[in-house]
């Protein structure tokens, strides 16, 4: 098996309307591999044919070395799925949990008392084994979703936008965990709308936009060779003629948001400099990151 995951030429269809449109990507044994892009872009549909959930309407995936969807279920067994959101059982302790989870996967009672406390401890919940659901904070929930996922030590997990509505605390936790997981040999494939949180985690990434894949590669390189090396972002009192008549000409590419001119160039020192002169204005200068990049592809309209 060389690659975990392949994908080739996926469709998927509902109804008239194409969700994804002929996309290909592999993913390499224990690389992190990000799927991004704006609402509606394909990402959660994509994840789904991968695991057999959806029927794709063309092309073809591998998974473990499986055919999907036709050996969909014996893939599954060596896959674990976090969902975009917590679906743990309210009725059941933290622990009951855990051993519930593997229950599904045919384990005997004993085997499954045997793997709860290294999950356990990896999710940093061992002394709240015997607490109810609704007593964990969402930080909590989310590590133990990400902890039931790995109850079967799977090959290949899953990870559907895993740390939406977490404050930047929990997020940090979460991050340090999937970071333990790749350390171990774990492959993830991982949705996520936060660009830091693909920045940090992604060996490589694709990003979609209407059912297409419109780049692949390593956040580094896609931020190196797609976008200019300085941002200079600049707020205050009629900033949209201050952009237009001073700032257009100092730049390489100019974005307006509201209030808030976007300053792409190779060197932020012109900019900065006329900025000096001028009263009302602010400015925070900073390096490009995987956001900008995300932004010039997919554009800054929201999508619903």
């Amino acid at each position: 098996m060389s690659s975990m995951l392949s994908v080739d030429t996926l469709t998927k269809r509902y109804d008239d309307r194409i969700v994804v449109d002929g996309i290909s990507f592999t993913v390499e044994p224990g690389e992190c591999f990000g799927i991004l892009g704006p609402n509606g872009a394909g990402k959660t549909t994509t994840l789904r044919c991968c695991l057999g959930l959806s029927v794709p309407d063309g092309g073809h995936i591998t998974l473990c070395g499986l055919d999907v969807p036709g050996q969909a279920r014996t893939a599954r067994y060596r896959a674990g799925v976090v969902p975009q959101f917590d679906n743990l059982d309210p009725d059941f302790t933290v622990e009951e949990n855990l051993l519930m989870w593997a229950r599904y996967f045919e384990f005997s009672k004993a085997e499954a008392r045997a793997r709860v406390p290294r999950l356990l401890e990896m999710a940093g919940l061992q002394d709240r084994s015997k607490a109810k659901i609704e007593t964990l904070s969402g930080g909590m929930k989310r590590r133990l979703t990400i902890a039931r996922a790995l109850i079967n030590d799977p090959d290949v997990l899953f990870l559907d936008e895993p740390t939406t509505g977490l404050d930047p605390q929990a997020r940090h936790l979460v991050w340090d965990g999937l970071k333990r997981l790749t350390k171990d040999g774990k492959t993830l494939v991982l949705t996520t709308h936060f660009m830091d949180e693909a920045e940090r985690l992604c060996d490589r990434l694709c990003i979609m936009d209407a059912g297409k894949i419109i780049v692949e590669g390593s956040p580094r390189v896609l931020i190196d060779t797609l976008i200019e090396p300085v941002v200079v972002e600049v707020y205050g009192e009629d900033i949209a003629g201050w952009a237009e008549t001073t700032a257009r000409p100092l730049v390489d590419r100019l974005e307006m948001t509201g209030e808030t001119a976007f300053c792409y160039a190779q060197s932020a020192e012109p900019l900065l400099a006329s900025i000096g002169y001028q009263t009302g204005l602010r400015a925070m200068r900073r390096a490009a990151n995987l956001e900008d990049v995300f932004i010039k592809l997919t554009g800054r309209d929201i999508r619903d």
